[in-house]
């Protein structure tokens, strides 16, 4: 997703016994606080034991679980996706569940109350969340064509799907190829009921740019791999879409937009296709994964309002275990020898180390941690634009703007003061803001991008 974040830990369950279905079937509901906000989780159990979680409030369904158990009246469940699990105690008759969700170094408090019941027979319900009212997403008919592709890689088991959008007329348009941010993103980059991408191909095509945006492997009418996959094999996948743009003859100039993580993506496809004509990084990071991701730690923790000597302690230890990571980014075992002693000093749990130390091995996250965009910052020839929400709190301004400015000096950085990581106007830039804003990108920033690329 177009949200940069890292959970240090995933919960360790016990081996798993089948929950009985008469016990736990049906919808439970309950609230975490996170950063100060306050999200819904919804734990849907069907009638022979298989579950699903929901988080409602960032736009998540269906995450599976795994190791449901039911033991002397005690629940537990893992979310390997979420990195993060849950143990409780089955009260109240069965209609509630008190316990915790672990997630990272914190126990998240978490009461579950059921609000379905099923009968053995019934399927788990599903209640659809009302449509969010988004003004500013694009309605047919449109001036201009719409193109579904299917671009082969070299890359074992992926294949790419996408929507190509074309002026009218021969061409040969020059053409933008759109680079999604972290997490399994659709074409649009859908999230929270918001279409960035669908957006930004409208208001650029409708400039005489041609667009591709795609599906990520794994997604949609994408294939491929997940689980092993980086930010490294992401930027093979983008540079596939760029061949497939290249070798059409409507295509003339090729350009790249990346959100986010897809800012980190363009300019290592840049250092493979020197053909580039320009690179738009809109929240881009600057700066390593690890230093991005303790910066995010704590603007997050002070947009929440959370006491400065909080603040402190918890960017401490997020510091030093970014730094073990990327020490070690090579090794999963190194990393998690590195770590563990890191956490015990925390006084964490043992089951809780043991987590954390599970989820900084996962092949995205090393890398993620490890990697320093400046190189292929600076080996960047072709023109840039880099534009950056000054209440972004996942790829803070302050910390990128200035780190970009050292690396590539005659880039057009752009800092808008009140946008956040999405380009949301915004009031806290933190994350439990974004489906609540009706504003998909601020006027002002698509004007910048898209005023911009068209002048190249």
């Amino acid at each position: 997703m177009t949200i940069l974040s890292l959970t240090v830990a995933a919960a360790v369950s016990p081996v798993a016994v089948q929950a009985p279905a008469g016990e736990l079937a049906g919808r439970w509901e309950g609230r975490i606080t996170v950063s100060g906000q306050s999200l819904r989780v919804v734990l849907n159990v069907d009638a022979v034991g298989a579950a699903t979680l929901d988080s409602p409030d960032q736009g998540v369904t269906g995450l599976p679980v795994s190791g449901l158990s039911l033991q002397g009246g005690v629940v537990r469940f893992s979310v390997p996706a979420a990195g993060g699990g849950f143990e409780g105690s089955l009260a109240d008759g069965g209609r509630t569940l008190n316990g915790a969700l672990t997630q990272g170094a914190a126990t998240l408090p978490l009461v579950l109350t059921r609000s379905l019941e099923l009968a053995p027979s019934a399927p788990p319900p599903v209640t659809p969340e009302p449509a969010a009212h988004r003004p500013q997403t694009p309605q047919a008919p449109f001036p201009y064509r719409s193109e579904e592709v299917v671009i082969p890689t070299t890359m074992a088991g992926v294949q790419l799907a996408g929507t190509l959008t074309l002026p009218e007329g021969r061409g040969p348009f020059p053409a933008v190829l759109l680079i999604s941010g972290s997490g399994q993103q659709d074409r649009d980059e859908t999230v929270f009921g918001h279409k960035p991408f669908l957006i930004l191909a409208d208001a650029l095509t409708r400039r005489g740019v041609a667009v591709l945006r795609v599906d990520d492997r794994g997604v949609g009418g994408s294939t491929g791999p997940l689980a092993s996959a980086t930010s490294a094999d992401f930027a093979l996948d983008a540079g596939a879409s760029v061949a497939f743009l290249d070798a059409r003859p409507d295509i003339s100039r090729i350009g790249l937009i990346g959100h986010s993580e897809g800012g980190t993506i363009a300019p290592l496809v840049a250092q493979v296709h020197p053909d580039i004509a320009f690179v738009v990084m809109i929240a881009g990071p600057a700066v390593s994964g690890g230093d991005l991701l303790v910066e995010q730690s704590r603007a997050t923790l002070q947009a929440s309002g959370v006491a400065p000597a909080m603040i402190e302690r918890n960017v401490g230890l997020q510091a030093r275990i970014m730094q073990a990571v990327a020490a070690n980014a090579d090794s999963a075992e190194a990393v998690v020898a590195a770590v563990e002693p890191i956490l015990a000093e925390a006084g964490l749990p043992e089951a809780q180390r043991q987590a954390a130390a599970a989820q900084v091995t996962a092949p995205w996250t090393r890398w993620f941690v490890a990697h320093d965009p400046q190189p292929s910052l600076r080996a960047l020839s072709a023109p840039l634009l880099a534009v950056y929400g000054g209440k972004d709190t996942q790829v803070p301004a302050q910390q990128n703007a200035a780190a970009l400015r050292a690396a590539a000096p005659s880039a057009d950085i752009v800092v808008l003061p009140n946008l956040n990581h999405l380009m949301q106007p915004a009031t806290t830039g933190l994350v439990a803001e974004y489906q609540t804003i009706e504003t998909t990108i601020d006027p002002e920033a698509l004007r910048t991008i898209v005023d911009w690329v068209a002048a190249r």
